[in-house]
């Protein structure tokens, strides 16, 4: 929410901004949110880290062409200084018709009513497995995870 300046009222409203936008598919008012030099940082990918407007904005045209339903629902934040903790569920219907469905946490730097830095644990939601005791057998094995090609970095272009 603008204030009588015409500024975000807070870190936290900056990330209400960024799920409006979302939702309402407004790749400016996305871009809007964000720090023209803005890093973002996948710290459990990092080959996916980038710097910028142009990147941003070319992965959310492609996530928004390949969910063009998707919905992001602030699950909850926290705001500590400058810093925002938001918990997010992005859910929607791909262009094949398969669903679209991520949940985690994005921590975001904010100055100035703008995301200058954010680091995303977004991942897809796998709603069947083998369950726990199978999941911790393969991280002490050391084997990787089941297949996240249709996650948040082939949506981002990654």
């Amino acid at each position: 929410m603008e204030n009588r300046t015409g500024r975000i009222s807070s870190p936290a409203e900056c990330v209400r901004g960024i799920e409006r936008a979302i939702s309402g598919h407004d790749l400016d008012a996305l871009t809007a949110c964000f720090d023209p030099d803005y890093r973002s940082e996948f710290p459990v990918h990092l080959d996916r880290a980038f710097r910028g407007h142009a990147q941003m904005r070319k992965n959310w045209a492609q996530i928004f062409a390949g969910v063009p339903n998707i919905q992001a629902t602030l699950l909850h934040t926290v705001e500590d200084g400058d810093t925002v903790w938001a918990e997010w569920e992005w859910t929607g219907t791909r262009r094949d018709g398969a669903r679209f469905w991520q949940r985690g946490v994005t921590i975001q730097g904010v100055q100035h009513g703008r995301v200058v830095w954010a680091r995303l644990y977004m991942e897809p939601v796998q709603e069947a497995g083998a369950g726990t005791d199978s999941a911790v057998a393969q991280i002490v094995a050391g084997e990787k995870p089941g297949d996240t090609t249709l996650g948040p970095a082939a949506m981002h272009g990654r």
